[in-house]
């Protein structure tokens, strides 16, 4: 999570470059690939520029790489496929804080998909699958943990989603809602779906001696950990 994190920023940073983002919105407003000796052309700059541009904006994930004929020919004689460039099939975003609207988006899209299929109530789908998927979080974070000791492990996941916790004492306090606008317009649908994810992520961590309760406390999370009953 951290690297993909550390991935799109760069991403981002790549553009503040003027004459790179100049290319890139050249790239990205033609219907098919471009060359390098097409935006040259276009952008009335020196291939050598465009060329370098177009590369960094690649290494980036910005744009995709395709080679193709341009003459429409094959075989023997027909010559090197020419290298070109498009907008990448890849979603760059980047929020500060950090959120996770499209997780989200996906959790209640499949819910609702469930519950016309089944029957269900939508809100006990949705619950269902928030736990399962920070289960399967858990469960990926676990084996990646070594030697840490279980707190220190469950303090990782949780920051590599999003949460920001602290430890307060016995506690563990998330100052960050990864849902926060959503969670501000649909309080109880959003922060209950929240808490479940949070006692999924707990279950598949192991025995972290915590449970998820539900404790507003603006502008931090809905959710605070507390230690589990005896």
């Amino acid at each position: 999570m951290e690297e993909h994190r550390v991935t799109q920023i760069a991403a981002v940073a790549a553009l503040d470059e003027p004459t790179r983002r100049r290319v890139y919105d050249h790239v990205v407003r033609q219907p098919e690939p471009v060359s390098r000796d097409e935006a040259a052309e276009s952008l009335e700059m020196p291939r050598t520029t465009v060329a370098f541009h177009l590369e960094r904006l690649a290494d980036q994930g910005l744009l995709d790489v395709v080679f193709e004929r341009r003459t429409g020919r094959t075989g023997p004689g027909a010559g090197r496929p020419a290298k070109l460039y498009r907008r990448s099939k890849c979603d760059v975003t980047v929020s500060l804080p950090e959120r996770h609207y499209e997780l989200a988006g996906r959790l209640l899209a499949t819910a609702l998909q469930e519950a016309e299929r089944s029957g269900d109530s939508p809100r006990a789908v949705l619950d269902r699958r928030a736990y399962q998927l920070g289960r399967d979080l858990g469960e990926t974070a676990r084996p990646a943990a070594g030697d840490r000791d279980i707190r220190a492990t469950t303090l990782c996941a949780l920051e590599a989603h999003g949460y920001e916790p602290r430890a307060e004492g016995d506690e563990i306090v998330l100052r960050n809602c990864p849902f926060h606008t959503l969670a501000q317009e649909n309080p109880e649908l959003v922060c209950g779906m929240n808490l479940r994810l949070l006692d999924g992520l707990l279950s598949g961590l192991g025995s972290t001696g915590l449970t998820a309760h539900l404790a507003p406390t603006p502008p931090h999370c809905c959710v605070r950990l507390r230690p589990s009953p005896d």
